[in-house]
């Protein structure tokens, strides 16, 4: 059997791909290349340029591959973004997302994970934040994956069709054997920022906003290895195979960060000082964000391996050296 990794080209999905391979998985990418980059797909892959919103295509995929299982990365992740462009990211997100669905539907493919947010979370009223709280997302963004969660929901209960979707915290840093890592332009994740202005290729790092009810005034985020998540999602494969139920589980490391602890911690790794600024406030933009991370160590047996903010600045900057080195040979 295979695997269909949906967004397989962009930053989790390419990281999602190594996991898999290295698992001994057959694994078939889907990707349009929009902000992902054929580059970050290994030949052991197969690759085929295409949108997730295109029936006829994901259907001969599914039926051509011996499909057993779509892992969906495919979206639009900006929440700024989201905000100025909401119609788009509900087409991208949501529209497209509801055709996927109903091509597992119509190949009868058993088992569906989904790539979903803390942004359905909104601003929480108690941080940890577990997966029974209120669902009120302040963004387009956030609405568009919630959606998707929905559909994925009623869609269970109609066919034979399991899924587990996985609330992402913030994601962040490297393959630590440097195979991939974040490398899409203007990325607004803030480890990458700050890395890129540790190593000069931004002049400055705004944060945007100091006047949050947090210990510092900047925003508190939970930030989860890239490599500890995606190994999540391997999890939850192995456990909808033996025949686990739907179910939805944060993704994070129940541990928060503020802007100002990142921004000190890529400092320190990089030796460097560099320019920061006071903007405004984002919108879209929760006060503290952190995961209740117990249900999915119980439920998929999770155990995270790279669970130390040093360790995930050490992988993203190292990162960030290779792609500057890769440019300055170019």
């Amino acid at each position: 059997m295979s695997v269909l990794v949906t967004g397989g080209a962009g930053y989790i999905g390419s990281h999602m791909v190594l996991e898999l391979l290295d698992a001994g998985e057959d694994v078939v990418v889907l990707d349009n290349l929009s902000t992902g980059f054929r580059w970050a797909v290994p030949d052991a892959a197969k690759f085929v340029e295409g949108n997730v919103g295109d029936q006829a295509l994901v259907l001969r995929l599914l039926n051509e591959n011996a499909i057993d299982a779509i892992l969906h990365f495919a979206g639009s992740i900006v929440v700024p973004d989201s905000v100025v462009d909401p119609l788009g990211y509900y087409l991208n997100n949501t529209c497209n997302s509801r055709t996927l669905i109903a091509c597992a539907v119509e190949a009868e493919i058993p088992n569906f994970i989904f790539s979903s947010t803390a942004a359905v979370y909104g601003i929480p009223k108690i941080n940890p934040v577990t997966e029974e709280a209120t669902l009120q997302p302040i963004s387009p963004y956030g609405s568009s994956k919630l959606m998707t969660e929905t559909m994925l929901t009623d869609t269970a209960k109609a066919h034979a069709l399991r899924f587990v979707a996985l609330r992402y915290f913030n994601v962040a840093g490297a393959d630590p054997k440097g195979r991939s890592g974040q490398s899409t332009p203007r990325a607004t994740h803030l480890i990458k920022v700050a890395s890129e202005t540790a190593l000069g290729s931004r002049a400055r790092l705004d944060v945007y906003g100091t006047d949050y009810e947090t210990p510092d005034g900047t925003c508190v985020r939970d930030y989860i290895h890239v490599s500890d998540l995606v190994r999540a999602h391997l999890d939850a494969l192995r456990y909808l195979r033996d025949g686990g139920e739907s179910i939805v589980l944060n993704c994070g490391y129940g541990k928060g960060f503020s802007v100002l602890d990142v921004i000190e911690a890529v400092k320190r790794a990089a030796h460097v000082d560099f320019t920061v600024n006071t903007v405004a406030r984002r919108p879209g933009d929760p006060p503290a964000l952190v995961a209740g991370a117990g249900r999915i160590r119980e439920v998929l047996g999770w155990q995270p391996r790279l669970d130390d903010l040093d360790t995930i600045v050490e992988h993203a900057l190292s990162w960030e050296k290779h792609l500057a080195d890769y440019r300055a040979a170019s």
